[in-house]
């Protein structure tokens, strides 16, 4: 499972180096064009991740503990694990892969709409987002949670995009670490508490 997974990851950077030209011509499509109230809107698209990751996880947990299911409340525990671990292995790898947003890399191609640290890699607020998708998926599995979720933590990366923080392939792990740390906390979960 170990070499799967360096595998992929070595797949992955490698074409994060090789397509670093289609990730700039896709970004400056997002990215370029002056709309003030479309920006303004993914702003706040881009801030509500904030308030979104604990209100799922204290939303799940408290219709366990007001229904009196004890599953329900431990997916809100394994909520608020899935989406710490997805956001501590985003910071990390930032500071691993040292990443420079695209509008310090091309600022004459990037417009910069909003303020953040200096490292790009991975997107913090797509993982952030797709991690609480999966967790309210994995809780409830229903469709009419699903589908919002994942439309809501897809119009989070492309805020990213739009606003000039990050690259498509910064989305792109983002999503992966936000989905692979639901799968694999929800997995481990199962593994370690068989009845």
């Amino acid at each position: 499972m170990a070499k799967k997974i360096s595998f992929i990851f070595f797949l992955f950077f490698t074409g994060l180096v090789s397509s670093q030209n289609l990730d700039l011509r896709i970004l400056k499509s997002v990215n370029q064009t002056d709309m003030p109230c479309w920006d303004k809107t993914m702003k706040g698209v881009s801030f509500s991740v904030y308030p979104m990751m604990p209100a799922s996880v204290i939303g799940i947990w408290a219709q366990g503990y007001i229904n009196k299911d004890e599953v329900m409340m431990r997916n809100g525990y394994k909520s608020a694990v899935s989406i710490a671990f997805a956001v501590a292995a985003a910071s990390g790898l930032k500071y691993a892969v040292n990443r420079t947003r695209p509008y310090n890399e091309y600022p004459n191609d990037i417009i910069k709409r909003d303020n953040a640290g200096p490292y790009s890699f991975p997107s913090g607020h797509t993982t952030a987002a797709f991690a609480t998708a999966t967790a309210l998926s994995m809780s409830y599995k229903k469709w009419y949670v699903t589908l919002p979720s994942f439309a809501y933590a897809s119009f989070v990366g492309y805020s990213r995009m739009r606003l000039g923080m990050h690259y498509g392939t910064d989305v792109l792990g983002g999503i992966l670490i936000g989905i692979g740390s639901g799968l694999l906390t929800w997995k481990l979960d199962k593994a370690f508490n068989k009845k």
